[in-house]
This record gives C-alpha cells, sequence and structure tokens, in this order.
C-alpha cells in the first residue's frame, strides 16, 4: 500500500490522520471543514444531499440531524445506519479534498474500543465496507494509542517499555476505556473494560452551568429539547473550553477563560461560558445525576481501584492516559493515587494518539508482511540445518553424559537384582528385561527433569548462531531481536508455544536415546508439554550396552557366552553379592558412555545424524514461524 488512513471515529469528534509509504514524519492530520477534529455529527438535506460536522448541527436546510450515535452501538441497531451514513460522508469529504482518491493503493485502519469483541469488530467492520471504504481493518483505540506513544518522538518510550506491562486509559466523550497490555503483544492485551464515563459529563455540566447563568435559560433548553444537534453543538464548544483551561491552568489563574457562541435556531441568542478554578473544581467532583449520584472524580477513581483488582499479573510499569480529557492535570494525580508504581505519560496531541497510532498501524502491517515473508525464506533455506548439523555432536555429548549413570542406577541394578533374587531365569533374559526397563524409565519425569538441563544448554550456540540470521531481519523491520531468539524459550517458565512429535520419530533405525534427545528438544519448545517416546524394535544402543556389561561381568573368554543360557541356581547367584555389582556398574560407567558416543557418532553416524538433524531443524523453523506469527511490530 501507498497510503494508510487511521480513522478515530468518537462519539463526539473525530479525526482522520494519513501517513504515506517510506514517511518518516509522524502521521498527518487530515482537515475536515478547516479543522483537525471534527463533530462526529451528520446532517441530511431537502435535497437529500449529506453534510458531516460543525455544519451539520446547523444548516438551515436539513431534514434530519444525527450526534452522538457511538456510544448506542452496542444497545441501539439504528447507529450502525447512522455510523455508516457518517462514515460515507467522511470519505467523500477527503475524496473531495483530494486527500484520498478511489484509484490509490490504500487501506484505512478505524479504532474501536478495546472491549468490543471480535463478533462486534467484523459488524463494525461490515460497515465501513457497505459504505465504500477500501480494504479496512478495525483496530483497539487502546492499542492504537500505545502504538502512538511508541512511535512518537515527542515522548521518550523506548522499546525497552515494551518488555514491561502498560495500563492505557483512553478517556473519551462518552466512555473511559482501560486495556492492560503485556510484552507489547495484542494477543496478551487484557481488557479491563469500557466505563460510562466521559468528559461529556464535564461538558454537560460545564453547559448547564453557563445556561443556568444566561438569562434565557427557558429559551435555550426549549431549542435544546427541540433539535439535540444544536445541544451537541454547544456541547462541543464547552468541550473546547475546558480543554483549552486545563492545558495551562497556571496561565488562566491570572488570565480570564471564557467563550461566546451564537445560537441561530428560529431566533439568535448568544451563549458565553466560563473556566476558572472554582468551575473546573465544581466539574470534577460535583455529583451528577448522569453518574447515578457521584462526581467525575469518585466514578474515575473507583474505575481504576476495579482494573487493578482486575489485574492478574503484574502492576503496570507505565500507564499512558490518552483522549482529549487526558489534558486534565488532575487525571494524572489520580491514577499516580491509585497506580503508585506506574510512570503516568501523555502526549503532547492526545485527542490525535489514537488516529496517529491506526495510521502507523498501517504502515506497520505491511512490514510484518515483509518481515514474516524473509523468515518463512529463512525456514526454506538450510541454514538451520546447516548450524544443527555442526553442533549435532555436542548433543550426542550432552545427553550420553547425563543419561550414562542414572540408567545404569536406575534400570541395570534393578534388573541384575531380580535376577539374583532368581525371578530373570537366564542372563540372557537380563537383555530384554533392560530393554523394558530402560525405555520404562525414560518415560519418567525423573529422565524428562535429568534431560531438560543438557539439552537447554545445547540448545544456546544453536540460538546463538541462529541469531546471526535473524537479528539482521528484526533490526531492518525494527522488531526486537529478542522476539526471534530461541534462548529466551529456553526457561520453562516462558514457553508458549505448542509443536507436536511426529509418528515419524517411530522408525527402528532411530535409537531410544535419539528418541529422548528429539521429544525433549520438541518439550523445551512446545512449552514442556513432556517426553512423547515411541520406540519398537531392539534399539542398537541397548545391545551395545548390554554386551558391554555381560562381557564386563563373566570375562571375554567366548567358552563363557554358555552361561548366557543357564538357569543359574540362586545359590550360585548369590556367591555374587550385591555390594559387586555396584562397585562394578561404577567401573564400567565411563566405558558404557563411550560406547554411547562409538555407536552414535560411529555406527549409525550419518544415518542418524542426518535423520536427527533434519528433525531438530524441523522443530526449531516451526518455532521459528510460530513466534513470527505472534511479533507485534508496533509494540515490540
Amino acid at each position: 500500500m501507498d497510503k494508510y488512513y487511521g480513522f478515530d471515529l468518537g462519539d463526539a469528534e473525530s479525526a482522520i490522520a494519513l501517513l504515506e509509504k517510506g514517511s518518516s514524519a509522524q502521521p498527518e492530520m487530515l482537515k475536515i471543514q478547516d479543522v483537525k477534529s471534527f463533530i462526529t455529527a451528520y446532517a441530511r438535506l431537502i435535497d437529500q444531499g449529506l453534510i458531516i460536522g460543525e455544519n451539520a448541527c446547523y444548516h438551515p436546510d436539513a431534514t434530519e440531524r444525527k450526534v452522538r450515535f457511538k456510544s448506542r452501538f452496542l444497545t441501539d441497531p439504528e447507529s450502525a445506519k447512522d455510523v455508516r451514513c457518517f462514515a460515507s460522508g467522511v470519505l467523500a469529504e477527503i475524496e473531495r479534498n483530494g486527500t484520498y482518491s478511489r484509484s490509490s493503493d490504500s487501506g484505512f485502519y478505524i479504532g474501536c474500543p478495546a472491549g468490543w469483541d471480535k463478533n462486534v469488530r467484523e459488524h463494525y467492520r461490515q460497515i465501513f465496507q457497505s459504505a465504500g471504504y477500501p480494504p479496512l481493518k478495525i483496530i483497539s483505540e487502546s492499542r492504537a494509542a500505545m502504538v502512538s506513544a511508541c512511535q512518537s518522538k515527542h515522548l521518550q518510550v523506548g522499546y525497552d517499555i515494551l518488555t514491561h506491562p502498560v495500563l492505557v486509559v483512553d478517556v473519551g466523550s462518552s466512555t473511559t476505556d482501560f486495556a492492560y497490555i503485556r510484552s507489547g503483544r495484542e494477543v496478551e492485551l487484557k481488557t479491563g473494560g469500557e466505563v460510562f464515563l466521559g468528559g461529556g459529563i464535564m461538558d454537560e455540566l460545564l453547559l448547564e452551568t453557563a445556561v443556568s447563568a444566561s438569562g434565557k435559560e427557558r429559551q435555550i433548553r426549549d431549542i435544546f429539547a427541540k433539535s439535540p444537534a444544536w445541544k451537541s453543538y454547544c456541547e462541543f464548544a464547552a468541550r473546547r473550553l475546558k480543554e483549552k483551561y486545563f492545558s495551562d491552568e497556571e496561565y488562566w489563574k491570572t488570565h480570564e477563560c471564557t467563550s461566546s457562541l451564537q445560537i441561530a435556531y428560529e431566533k439568535r441568542i448568544r451563549l458565553s461560558m466560563r473556566m476558572d478554578a472554582q468551575t473546573a473544581d465544581r466539574l470534577m467532583n460535583k455529583k451528577a445525576k448522569q453518574l447515578n449520584g457521584k462526581s467525575f472524580h469518585q466514578v474515575f477513581t473507583e474505575s481504576l481501584k476495579e482494573i487493578r483488582d482486575s489485574i492478574q499479573d503484574e502492576m503496570p510499569d507505565l500507564l499512558f492516559l490518552t483522549g482529549g480529557v487526558s489534558r486534565m492535570p488532575a487525571l494524572a494525580d489520580w491514577c499516580r493515587e491509585v497506580f503508585t508504581e506506574a510512570v503516568v505519560i501523555t502526549s503532547s496531541e492526545p485527542e490525535f494518539s489514537v488516529a496517529r497510532g491506526l495510521a502507523w498501524c498501517g504502515k506497520i502491517d505491511d512490514e510484518l508482511r515483509e518481515f514474516k515473508r524473509e523468515i518463512e525464506e529463512l525456514r526454506d533455506s538450510t541454514i538451520v540445518e546447516q548450524i544443527v548439523g555442526a553442533h549435532i555432536k555436542d548433543l550426542y555429548r550432552e545427553a550420553a553424559e547425563c543419561l550414562t549413570e542414572p540408567i545404569l542406577k536406575n534400570t541395570v541394578l534393578p534388573v541384575i537384582d531380580r535376577w539374583r533374587e532368581g525371578s530373570i531365569e537366564k542372563l540372557e533374559d537380563i537383555n530384554q528385561e533392560l530393554q523394558e526397563e530402560i525405555t520404562a524409565w525414560l518415560h519418567s519425569e525423573e529422565a524428562k527433569e535429568l534431560l531438560v538441563r543438557p539439552i537447554s544448554v545445547w540448545l544456546k550456540p544453536v540460538a546463538y548462531d541462529l541469531e546471526e540470521h535473524t537479528v539482521p531481519i528484526c533490526l531492518k523491520y525494527n522488531v526486537p531481536h529478542r522476539a526471534l531468539s530461541l534462548s529466551s524459550y529456553l526457561s520453562l517458565s516462558e514457553i508458549d508455544l505448542q509443536l507436536d512429535a511426529k509418528d515419524v520419530f517411530a522408525v527402528e533405525e532411530i535409537t531410544w536415546l535419539i528418541d529422548a534427545i528429539v521429544s525433549i528438544l520438541v518439550g523445551l519448545l512446545c512449552g514442556g508439554s513432556g517426553i512423547a517416546l515411541i520406540a519398537s524394535g531392539l534399539p542398537g544402543i541397548i545391545a551395545g550396552v548390554v554386551i558391554s556389561l555381560i562381557v564386563l561381568f563373566v570375562g571375554k573368554n567366548p567358552m563363557q557366552s554358555a552361561l548366557m543360557k543357564i538357569n543359574l541356581p540362586i545359590a550360585i547367584r548369590k556367591l555374587l553379592p550385591k555390594k559387586y555389582f555396584e562397585s562394578r556398574i561404577k567401573r564400567i560407567s565411563s566405558e558404557v558412555k563411550a560406547k554411547f558416543l562409538e555407536s552414535l557418532e560411529k555406527d549409525k553416524g550419518v544415518e542418524i545424524s542426518e535423520r536427527l538433524v533434519n528433525e531438530i531443524s524441523a522443530q526449531i523453523e516451526d518455532c521459528l514461524i510460530k513466534m513470527a506469527e505472534v511479533v507485534e511490530i508496533p509494540l515490540g
């Protein structure tokens, strides 16, 4: 795409931003009827024409006016028609002023409250699509605000903050939206939910105060009853005055902060409004019927406390305030009182944070597609296989070192004990018994725990070598390199990828040791889901171990092999004390380890190594692709 549009459709006012491909500047705020922030209103004229924004509130030829419809979207089916009409009017406006062309390769990113579920978002998307919009995507407004914070050059929010929990508080005109974000990934975004508390409440209170003091209260209230659009327009003027005051309270302590507007309905009436410290305190702390007898301050603080109680993970290190109301210094103070651990920030133009963040999301979407394409190319190459192959002998050594003594202790000694007691008749039966015992032991939690550490140790240098290829890709697309670092997934508590062992592991040519290694590798890369050993036939490694034991126990004289088939009396067996076998096992431990490695590296080295390299590489490649799928470039 060449152009990315971010459309923040609010309940009281809206904004739209444009970011062009290749631009390093922040998204440009487009003007609708010469203003960057325009009233969310539309009107039908006598000639069936459609107008939007401020003109819709008082145009003399209007036969129908609609305002404040987004706040009714979840409860009033008719609001969908209003959203569609307004959206089509905005599209026509930017097409008319030349900032949008239907022939251009453009995409729209449209915000919605974080509390809306997938079904509601899809319905919302279809409304814009039916209004004639090109390819579009619905994005959480809270997430868009966070993207804006991360991309803004005015906020010192580095990528390091993306490893920490963040609470986004989006104070709109009708609702306040809370979103808890961890590790910067939308998949991990937890919605605190919407609270029906917005800056519009204070706008209404300010307007009420002005109307009561106007001397023409009855006439003005009559106009508001007949024309909701005029009432909304006056609330909009009150909002502008309120934001003007709270943007620099110190200045207005010694200057007058006033506004005057003319209501032109049947006859003209002038309405004056004033903001000062006393009025500001009343707006924040006066109990209002709209809030069930509570004040704005009280409801906002209670909502913050409720959100804090609902957070199951770590408390946020950063609290990002957005929305025009966030200009109020008091809001930041209230946030600090509840979230004492968090740094509270807001942007210089909070009313545009969402629109700009949405536009950035468009550019980022394109970059994300290119990022994934390059990761897929890495997967399809032979790079991973080459890295694994270069380290495979180290894997054999780590596994053999780890498994030998525990196998001898937990399987060989118990089998020898059973032979001494007579439950195993012949020495030659020990072979089968050992196979069964070893297989059973390798399925145990003890074996699993023993293998975790050596496999983790082995994976580290593999991961580091792989990062020589993944880090440049991450840097190219501004993705923190840890997002594709296998080493970050080697702690069992952090693994969140699910990969299943394939039945292809169950072949006679793959020994039980290889099955164990591959299974543990899969376990490490899929969240410690467990060992999935599947063994068949008589593995060559087991045969080698048994032969080594028998030769060392009975001597190297070939004639003594006959003893293998004799059912020796128990009394004779008892002549060999248990401690003798224990001592013998200790002495042969190093030789058994050597035979492990010899069998792996020489007897079937090419065959097993090639198969093992392919299986491990496939698991690592799948892991990379899954990690790439959950990467959120705008947030980390």
